[in-house]
């Protein structure tokens, strides 16, 4: 049996066993951090988050009249001729301003509040997955905004006709502006997280965390959970609000397949291999 010589210490290492340039970025994580340091760092997120919003208010302020005009014509589309919203309360219509001015100051600052989360959470990524921050905010902000318009000239329109088709010869739809704004910030909110739907597809499967298949084989409880959604969502007890929950989640379902397909990482996931 030949003797392996002793490496010298003052030899220097072979280029061949350092490390892949590229394993090695694979395998840098970010540092680890405390449980107080994720709160410190959490409240400095929602810090930065609440000072794009607030900026989005101050710009919002200086279209308050076409704002509430262009958020309030699907509402008076729906009353009769000559009818008009009311408010019964003296500071109600100030607040209702004020309230609208937030609602496109978030908006708004959707890009910045985006940053923010992926700020967040990209301390615990390896340093090839933090090449997604620029797709993540754009992506993230683009179905926010697009969720909330899908909510404004579709789904609020048909839920306010058909809440307002009850009225008849015994029953006058007279609206309060305050409830009525209030099922439209909720309608609009509630579909802009929905339609994120298919940016946290992106990212998972980016990471390798699920694939198309995976999300195929589960389509069945998916769609359950969609119609369990779209139950606890909706302004009310009525199927009507609930499929109009649940069908643009199934089709927002449908485009999260050819996310997690077209962009993927091809080998199979961990959560995979335990379900099968």
């Amino acid at each position: 049996m030949a003797l392996v010589p002793f490496p010298n210490k003052a030899q220097k290492p072979d280029p061949d066993d350092e490390l892949d340039p590229e394993t090695d970025e694979e395998g840098s994580g970010g540092g680890k951090m405390s449980f107080l340091e994720h709160l410190d760092e959490l409240r400095k997120r929602i810090i930065y988050s609440l000072l794009a919003v607030v900026l989005g208010f101050g710009i919002a302020c200086f279209f308050l009249n076409p704002l509430f005009a262009f958020i309030t014509k699907p509402m008076i589309a729906a009353l009769p001729a000559g009818q008009k919203l009311v408010f019964t309360e003296p500071t109600e219509a100030l607040m209702l301003y004020l309230k609208m001015a937030v609602l496109a100051g978030l908006l708004i600052a959707s890009p910045g509040v985006m940053s923010q989360v992926w700020l967040f959470v990209a301390p615990g990524l390896y340093q090839n997955e933090k090449k997604l921050a620029v797709p993540f905010v754009l992506l993230g902000s683009l179905f926010f905004v697009t969720g909330a318009a899908f909510s404004h000239y579709i789904v609020f329109p048909l839920m306010w006709k058909f809440f307002q088709s009850f009225a008849g010869d015994s029953l006058q739809f007279m609206p309060r502006i305050e409830p009525a704004f209030g099922l439209y910030v909720k309608l609009m909110l509630v579909f802009g997280g929905i339609f994120q739907m298919p940016t946290l597809v992106l990212f998972l499967a980016r990471m390798g965390v699920i694939t198309a298949r995976f999300l195929i084989r589960n389509m069945k409880y998916a769609i359950l959970i969609m119609f369990i959604l779209g139950a606890v969502l909706s302004p009310g007890t009525d199927p009507v609000g609930q499929v109009m929950m649940a069908g643009p989640m199934f089709i927002l379902y449908l485009i999260s397949i050819g996310f997690a397909w077209a962009f993927g990482k091809k080998k199979k996931p961990a959560i995979e291999e335990a379900s099968s």
